[in-house]
C-alpha cells in the first residue's frame, strides 16, 4: 500500500484526489490448512467482488496435471533430479493492474483512517493472479527458459550433462509452486532465490505435489523409476 497524504477519504470521493480510482474495502481470512501439520493462516485480502476488471487483466493459466506426469517421466528416462519450491506472499511482487485504493483500518496502526493506493496485487484482486503469473513468466523468460507451446506453463532450456548428453530442463508452474528437472537444479532454484523469497522448507526434493504423492519405485528389473 502507498498512502495518499493531504487527502482524507471524503476528498478521494469527491475526485480531489486518484481521479479514475476506485474505493474497495478489505477483510481478513483465517483457514487451517489440511497439510498434516495444521496449519494457521491469517491473511488480509481486498474485496475483489466490488471491481469489475475485463477479462484480458484477469485470465490466467496453471500447468495441467498431464503435463506433470509428462515431465516425471522424462525425468525417469532422462536420470534427471527433482526438485521444488514455494515462492512466498508470491501475488505481492508483482504491480496492481487496477486503480483502487481502501481507508486504512487498524490493521494499518498509525495510519489508521488515511487513504491509501493499493500498489501491488493485492489478494482477494481479480487481477492479481494475472499480474503474478506474467511477471513470473518474464523472469523465466530472462533466464533463457523458452515456453512450450503445448502447455504454456511448462518452460523449458537447453542443457548438456557433463558426460556430453543433451537433454532440456524444465520448469513447471503451478500458480507460486514451481517444479524443477534437471541434472544439476540448483542454478535455476538460486536465481529464483534472488528473484523472490523461497519459503524455506518448500525447497528441495518433494515427496507431494498437487494432492499427489511423489516418490521412486524400484521396477523388476532393479531400475529406479
Amino acid at each position: 500500500f502507498e498512502r495518499v497524504d493531504g487527502f482524507t477519504p471524503d476528498d478521494v470521493r469527491q475526485n480531489k484526489a486518484l481521479v479514475g480510482y476506485q474505493e474497495i474495502k478489505g477483510h481478513w481470512i483465517f483457514d487451517i490448512k489440511m497439510d498434516g501439520k495444521f496449519t494457521r493462516k491469517a491473511r488480509f485480502v481486498a474485496g475483489g467482488h466490488m471491481t469489475e476488471p475485463p477479462a484480458s487483466m484477469t485470465y490466467s493459466t496453471v500447468v495441467t496435471r498431464e503435463s506433470v506426469r509428462i515431465a516425471f517421466m522424462l525425468a525417469s528416462l532422462n536420470d534427471l533430479d527433482v526438485e521444488a519450491a514455494d515462492i512466498s506472499n508470491a501475488y505481492l511482487n508483482a504491480p496492481c493492474r487496477e486503480k483502487i485504493w481502501i481507508v486504512a483500518g487498524p490493521e494499518f496502526g498509525s495510519d489508521e483512517g488515511c487513504v491509501m493506493k493499493v500498489v501491488r496485487a493485492w489478494y482477494g484482486l481479480k487481477s492479481s493472479g494475472a499480474s503474478w503469473h506474467a511477471m513470473l513468466l518474464q523472469s523465466m523468460a530472462d533466464m533463457d527458459y523458452t515456453c512450450c507451446k503445448a502447455d504454456h506453463d511448462i518452460w523449458m532450456r537447453p542443457a548438456v550433462k557433463p558426460d556430453g548428453f543433451k537433454y532440456y530442463e524444465y520448469v513447471l508452474i503451478f500458480v507460486d509452486d514451481i517444479l524443477h528437472f534437471s541434472h544439476d537444479p540448483k542454478p535455476t532454484m538460486k536465481t529464483l532465490a534472488r528473484l523472490y523469497e523461497l519459503k524455506a522448507d518448500s525447497v528441495g526434493p518433494l515427496d507431494r505435489y498437487l494432492g499427489a504423492n511423489v516418490g521412486q519405485s524400484q521396477l523388476e528389473d532393479g531400475s529406479e523409476a
